[in-house]
């Protein structure tokens, strides 16, 4: 297999604003540093690929003081090594380049190398989403609050067109979130809209039973990490016996053994995002072991800007994604980049005609 010249690396950093306090069982978040990663081939500095590392708080295994210093580093390192030119072979490369704890930092490159690849136009997969040709479905997400401003949301995605809504709990009282839900399904069916819960881990073990069961009452497609991960014998029981489909989130998160957890817990879903999964590769082997299974799984984004966004709005393209994905996050920034990416009547597309704000 040829290689490739030598790649140089390069990165800026940016501290996204949010337009309102993100609430969620973990905390209020207001600001998100991401790491905006650009590749190019040396002497040919006009042909740029960009990735995003965007580490998530308290979350991300590489959540780290050092991150900067480490990105530093590694990408000092990386643009001395020889590359492969095709798209596996890059990603094999980067498996073994980058240790499984900075996932981050590996989906980053990942998409930046294969960016560079197809030319640099921030095109990592080629196929109809990319070109304009296709619309994905998403889901509307209600973040934590109040209950007027969780109303109000919730008004603002019906609106707009959504027919999948999205609902964080765990934060305020239950009986307002389980009212929140009424007032959904007392205007719409679930075959009108599909109402998805994100618990975030916020049940207790031994209430999660009782809440599951009034939950079930609102014909809810699934919920999201009713306990905090780690807890694998209760998170066993409770998918056993659950009166709705549960799907595994921060659970997957660190976690080498995939065969070892799906088997011990049997979810019925599980939440995909690559940069805390450690990227491309790590979440095909997820979701083929899943498909294998009989367990649902779907794609959602961290937290990322519009360069991660597009990336993961793509690699949901190219697996085919069919049912809504979790990519509606990049209204979220008052100073997010300028880009081809709209989302209208519940779905995300890309729209060629718009042109990328360039990276500063």
């Amino acid at each position: 297999m040829s290689a490739l010249a030598q790649i140089t690396f390069d990165y800026i950093k940016r501290t996204l604003n949010f337009k309102f306090d993100a609430g969620t069982s973990r905390g209020v978040l207001k600001t998100k540093e991401v790491y905006w990663i650009k590749a190019f081939f040396k002497g040919k500095a006009q042909q740029v690929g960009w990735g995003e590392a965007a580490p998530l708080v308290k979350l991300s295994l590489d959540d780290r003081e050092d991150f900067g210093q480490v990105l530093h580093d590694t990408l000092q390192e990386l643009s001395q090594v020889k590359w492969e030119i095709d798209q596996e072979g890059v990603l094999v490369q980067l498996s073994k380049l980058i240790p499984f704890g900075l996932p981050s930092l590996r989906f980053a490159l990942e998409t930046a190398v294969l960016d560079l690849l197809n030319g640099g136009e921030k095109k990592i997969f080629e196929g109809d989403f990319a070109a304009g040709n296709k619309a994905i479905p998403i889901n509307g997400l209600i973040w934590m609050g109040k209950k007027d401003f969780m109303m109000a949301q919730i008004e603002e995605k019906l609106e707009e067109g959504f027919d999948c809504l999205k609902m964080k709990i765990g934060a305020i009282d239950f009986r307002q979130e389980l009212g929140l839900l009424e007032y959904i399904r007392t205007r719409f069916s679930k075959d009108e809209i599909v109402l998805r819960v994100d618990a975030n881990g916020a049940f207790a073990v031994e209430e999660a039973t009782a809440k599951l069961d009034q939950l079930a009452k609102y014909d809810l497609h699934s919920i999201e990490q009713p306990i905090r991960a780690g807890n694998r014998d209760a998170m066993k029981e409770l998918c056993a016996t659950t009166p709705l489909p549960i799907a595994l989130d921060e659970e997957l998160i660190g976690v080498e053994d995939k065969v070892g957890l799906l088997d011990a817990i049997q979810p019925q879903h599980i939440i995909l995002k690559p940069t805390l999964l450690g990227g491309i590769l790590e979440t095909q082997e997820w979701i083929a072991l899943a498909e294998e299974r009989g367990i649902g799984w779907w794609l959602t984004s961290a937290l990322e800007s519009n360069i991660g966004l597009n990336a993961i709005s793509q690699f949901a393209d190219y697996l085919g994604a069919g049912i809504p994905q979790g990519l509606g996050t990049g209204k979220l920034y008052s100073n997010n980049l300028e880009s081809p990416l709209e989302i209208t009547q519940g779905h995300i597309r890309y729209n060629p005609a718009l042109v990328w704000e360039e990276p500063s």
